[in-house]
Order: structure tokens, then C-alpha cells, then sequence
């Protein structure tokens, strides 16, 4: 079961079964692939070691993620312009939405993440962090986005 639109901008939450009480999001990007861990009951996420691996080098370490947390649902950014249009990154993220749920034959649910590495930087400074994780802290906000939205 796939979650997932293929072209439009405003990614609805689709209803996500109520049983589905953990998720681990993924920020993805062609270099890091930041990592989250969260789950309905706190609606919090927690950001784990980014995945610092290209092409298909990423997918052992994603697989061990997935298998220590044991996620209900798979929650992935999808980024596109302001203006809600996609773009090559757009059609990306979601070519690694259909792989992972490809792969791992877990539910796989999109989230407009417009700005969310942005917003995790501002939000290290702001906190004095030295060395702030961005991408991890990208997928938290991602999680916590998708989470919030949870009925």
C-alpha cells in the first residue's frame, strides 16, 4: 500500500490507519539522507546519524534503521519551488518513496517539506548547537509535521 501522488504540490496526509502508531522519516538528498524517528502517541520525533552514502550504498544503512526502529509507516520530504511547482529533487524524493516501499514493503507517506533543512539550521543557531545536524534535524521536522496532521 503506497500513500504517495506522483504530481501534485499540495501533498494531502492521506488517512493513515490508527494502528500505525510509529514512523521513521527520511530527508533525502542525493549525498546525506537525514533520519527521524517518531511516533503518534508523543507526536515528537528524534533525529538519528544521518545516512552519508550515494546511490545504492545508502540502502544497507537505511535497511539497518529500519530494522533496529521497526517503523509502522515510512513519512518522506518531497521538496518543490514556492510556488508549489515540482522540480528535478521533487521527482527524486519521490523515485526514493517508491524504492523504499519498493524495497521494504512498508506504507510510504509524503510531506511537502518546502524549507524544512532551512528551518533545522535557523533552529541550531537559534539553540547555540555547535554542530548541528541539519538533514536529521530536516526529517524531525518533517515527522513532526506529518504527526501534527494525524487526527
Amino acid at each position: 500500500m503506497s500513500a504517495m501522488s506522483d504530481q501534485t504540490a499540495s501533498v494531502q496526509v492521506p488517512q493513515v490507519p490508527t494502528h500505525f502508531q510509529s514512523f521513521l522519516a527520511f530527508d533525502f538528498g542525493l549525498k546525506r539522507t537525514g533520519v527521524a524517528v517518531g511516533n503518534r502517541l508523543m507526536r515528537t520525533a528524534q533525529g538519528l546519524a544521518t545516512v552519508k552514502a550515494e546511490g545504492d550504498a545508502r540502502w544497507p544503512l537505511i535497511q539497518a534503521r529500519l530494522k533496529e526502529w521497526q517503523p509502522d509507516a515510512i513519512v518522506i520530504g518531497v521538496p518543490y519551488y514556492q510556488d508549489g511547482a515540482p522540480h528535478d529533487n521533487t521527482r527524486r524524493a519521490q523515485k526514493f518513496g517508491r524504492q523504499l516501499h519498493a524495497r521494504f514493503a512498508l506504507p510510504v507517506f509524503e510531506v511537502d517539506e518546502r524549507y524544512s533543512t532551512t528551518e533545522a539550521i535557523e533552529m541550531g543557531v537559534k539553540m547555540g548547537i555547535k554542530n548541528p545536524d541539519p538533514d536529521a534535524g530536516a526529517a524531525c521536522i518533517i515527522l513532526e509535521q506529518f504527526l501534527r496532521s494525524l487526527p
